[in-house]
């Protein structure tokens, strides 16, 4: 250890297997590390300057069926000493878990790993962050109509991960990201209009460019402007990528295998069963290359691969670490996720709705009237019975175009009859780490004015 900041592999493997000489039957430890910058630009000026460093460390100790976690910003020998003592001596005194225990030796990621180009080495300086977002303002700033800004934004980070634990398992892997974002306001008074636009990737190289994401956010402000009301009625709505992707988000909520095991999920019998169109197919992929959310291995050390979610409609798996599985009498699928201060739980990681066969141009065609969202606010959707309702803004869509924006309105429905309507659309982009393409849902209620 060269400081009571940072942890190399062998130390932490060291750690696990010291936990367990004290006492414990298994034991794994994960350690995470991390730097970024990030600058805020606003009307010409300099706003802040952000730094960070951090390092985080998380030792978890099972003896019998009683697990503990403790975790720690301090590295140093004699901390860690008293890590472990401490853990064990909370797992001594903790209720049973009949499902805890490290992930089974034989699913673990062992050999090389996946090299999935996470990391770029690219530094940048904080003139260059500086630059990045200046521009992106100026850009943005240049646009007729657009009357203010509420900032622009760069930022630089990478991060380490480790993982190990007393069934010999040690992995790790870095990770970089880099990002900008603009927010502009159009209009005076109280007829004034404000969108966004951004952009983040593993490499610096993939980043749009402060003038595209620039032109996108000025685009989106202006057409806002002038909001009309809307009757209360059922019509079409189509769902644009940058909200389409909520839809697969509470989709991801509904098959977590703690809900299932918990009983808690609108899909809790619907294994095998026919959820969406047969036109639709849903996948999460660990190892989508520069993905925003790939990793080479789960929280757990457990080796992952592309799943099928939803195939041809039909719901084909749940997303399990080695608990839930254990719960459901299943085996993990690999998708175990973790910080430092509690114990793994399920979670996705590049999840997303294939791209369909149709142009958003050709989704919105034949709607006489129906309505285009853009924005989703505030949340009422309740994953036991799937009932769904959401403060939302966006567009009109009359004879197949977009025409004036609309907002004030709320739309409800229920997801599993929502599900069962959907139509993508051909153009997914793999963006946020839960991704959808336009999405057209055939009847939902609109409650305006």
């Amino acid at each position: 250890m060269s400081d009571n900041n940072s942890m190399s592999p062998e130390s932490l493997s060291d750690l696990v297997t010291k936990a367990k000489k004290a006492g414990a039957d298994q034991a794994d430890a994960v350690f995470f590390t991390g730097k970024s910058n990030a600058v805020s630009w606003r009307l010409g000026k300099l706003e802040d300057v952000e730094r960070s460093e951090n390092s985080d460390l998380g030792l978890r100790v099972i003896i019998g069926k009683n697990q503990a976690i403790v975790s720690s910003s301090d590295m140093s020998e004699k901390t860690l000493d008293q890590l472990v003592e401490r853990a064990l001596d909370m797992a001594k005194n903790t209720p049973e878990d009949p499902y805890s225990g490290l992930a089974s030796r034989e699913l673990l990621a062992f050999g090389d790993l996946l090299e999935l180009d996470l990391c770029d080495d690219r530094a940048l300086s904080d003139q260059e962050l500086q630059d990045m977002a200046a521009e992106a303002e100026a850009h943005a700033l240049e646009t007729d109509g657009i009357t203010n800004s509420e900032g622009a934004s760069a930022s630089i980070s990478k991060a380490e991960i480790m993982l190990s634990n007393t069934d010999g398992f040690l992995g790790h892997y870095q990770s970089s990201n880099y990002g900008c974002s603009i927010s502009v306001i159009a209009g005076e008074g109280t007829k004034m209009e404000r969108d966004y636009a951004w952009t983040s990737r593993r490499h610096f190289e993939d980043l749009e460019s402060p003038y595209k994401i620039a032109r996108e956010a000025a685009e989106r402000t202006l057409k806002k402007l002038n909001p009309q009301k809307a009757e209360s009625c059922e019509i079409p709505v189509v769902f644009d990528p940058r909200v389409s992707r909520t839809l697969v988000g509470h989709l991801a909520g509904a098959i977590n295998g703690s809900a299932i095991a918990r009983g808690t999920s609108f899909l809790l019998d619907m294994m095998e069963k026919k959820i969406f169109p047969e036109n639709i197919n849903i996948t999460d992929n660990p190892h989508i290359l520069r993905g925003p959310s790939s990793r080479p291995f789960d929280g757990e050390g457990v080796k992952n691969a592309p799943l099928a979610i939803v195939k041809e409609g039909y719901l084909q798996n749940w997303v399990l670490d080695s608990t839930s599985a254990r719960q459901l009498e299943l085996i993990s699928n690999g998708r175990a996720s973790r910080g430092t201060s509690s114990p793994p739980s399920p979670s996705t990681t590049n999840l997303f709705m294939e791209a369909g066969a149709i142009s958003p141009k050709d989704l919105l065609s034949d709607i006489k009237d129906g309505f285009y969202v853009t924005e989703l606010i505030g949340s009422s959707v309740n994953g036991i019975t799937g009932d769904y309702s959401r403060g939302a803004s966006g567009f009109w869509i009359k004879d197949g175009i977009l025409t004036h924006p609309v907002n004030e309105i709320t739309i409800a429905g229920n997801l599993k009859e929502m599900y069962m309507q959907m139509t993508p659309a051909d153009d997914l982009e793999i963006k946020y780490g839960t991704d959808a393409p336009t999405i057209r849902i055939e009847k939902m209620m609109l409650a305006g004015s």
